[in-house]
């Protein structure tokens, strides 16, 4: 489960084993976690965040989209 970044208390990940899904990430902090897809940025499960607190994560994958990608693509490429 590589942790990509950790950040105004998230944690952004994704899981080593999910190589068949388009690219996403994983989001936790504060006991709750989200999944949002990384193609055209929307959540996709949703598990506790606020509104609020949902926008401010995509706020934060927004800025970090090419680094995430480069980094799904670099171990999925790398795995096969």
């Amino acid at each position: 489960m590589p942790t990509l970044i950790v950040t105004t208390g998230y944690r952004f990940y994704f899981f080593s084993h999910e190589p068949g899904e388009p690219p996403h990430i994983h989001v936790e902090g504060s006991g709750h976690s989200a999944k949002f897809w990384l193609g055209e940025v929307i959540c996709a499960r949703n598990y506790g965040f606020s509104p609020v607190e949902l926008r401010k994560i995509e706020r934060i994958i927004r800025v970090y989209r090419n680094d995430f990608l480069r980094k799904w693509n670099e171990f999925f490429n790398r795995r096969r």
